[in-house]
């Protein structure tokens, strides 16, 4: 089983999918993973797998190293199409992240200031007042919403804590718009959301929501489980497509 554990703080840039040039933010352990979910798809593994022993980067370190690296990519001429936190876990759990995103959109404007903010999110925390705060000032405020079916949920995100469907729905209601929600969409290991079933009333939740964008996606790496199957592109093509249908932009990945 191959698992990837980011680099911290700073890490790539990499080629997103989604996204394009993006340079990593990592707010977690460099030698482990913290994380509120524990996928079953997640290309980090495991949480029981990845404990970490090194603290989580300071504030000021995370703003240290994101300056120096963005001067090197000024001196090459190679500035990235996006700041993306992501890694190795949640990083909405890091104390200082509403401070973080602040040092992050004060630098992103001084050295590349074409460039986004995004933030990859399991929408965990975003009950708390500064996340929620936090992400209305960042440019894309990438929230997971993998179904609405809480059997489906327990069994394929596994979340480590309390989770509430109905109660992070309303909250990324909360957002007014300034939303992207990313889904993924896969089969395998009598797990399967991409039928009807599944689709229809994540679609009516979605609505509800009435996001700026809608990312379908599918599984691209090693999972730490075994016998998951991608969706099909005939499969992401019709989920993407009804969304459409319903007035919300939406973008599928292979």
């Amino acid at each position: 089983m191959s698992t990837v554990i980011y680099p911290s703080p700073i890490f790539g840039p990499v080629h997103s999918r989604r996204l394009g040039i993006s340079l990593g933010i990592n707010l977690l352990p460099a030698d482990g993973k913290v994380c509120t979910f524990d996928c079953i798809y997640c290309e980090c593994g495991f949480n029981k797998d990845h404990r970490p022993t090194l603290p989580m980067p300071t504030r000021e370190e995370v703003s240290a190293r994101l300056e120096e690296k963005l001067q090197q990519m000024q001196a090459e001429e190679q500035l990235p199409d996006v700041l993306t936190f992501a890694g190795n876990g949640e990083p909405t759990t890091h104390p200082h992240f509403a401070e973080i995103i602040d040092d992050t959109i004060q630098l992103r404007n001084r050295y590349c200031p074409q460039a986004k903010v995004s933030v990859l999110s399991n929408s965990t925390m975003i009950h708390r007042p500064a996340v929620h705060d936090a992400l209305m000032r960042v440019d894309n405020n990438i929230l997971k919403l993998d179904t609405v079916d809480p059997l489906y949920i327990n069994k394929v995100d596994r979340p480590t804590g309390a989770y509430d469907v109905q109660q992070i729905i309303d909250r990324m209601k909360a957002f007014h718009g300034h939303i992207i929600i990313q889904t993924m969409f896969m089969r395998g290991m009598d797990v399967d959301n991409t039928g009807d079933e599944y689709v229809t009333p994540w679609l009516e939740a979605v609505k509800a929501i009435a996001p700026q964008q809608v990312m379908v996606y599918t599984i691209d790496r090693e999972t730490p489980a075994h016998g998951l199957l991608k969706a099909t592109h005939e499969q992401l093509d019709v989920i993407r497509d009804r969304v459409i249908a319903a007035g919300i932009p939406c973008s599928a990945s292979y």
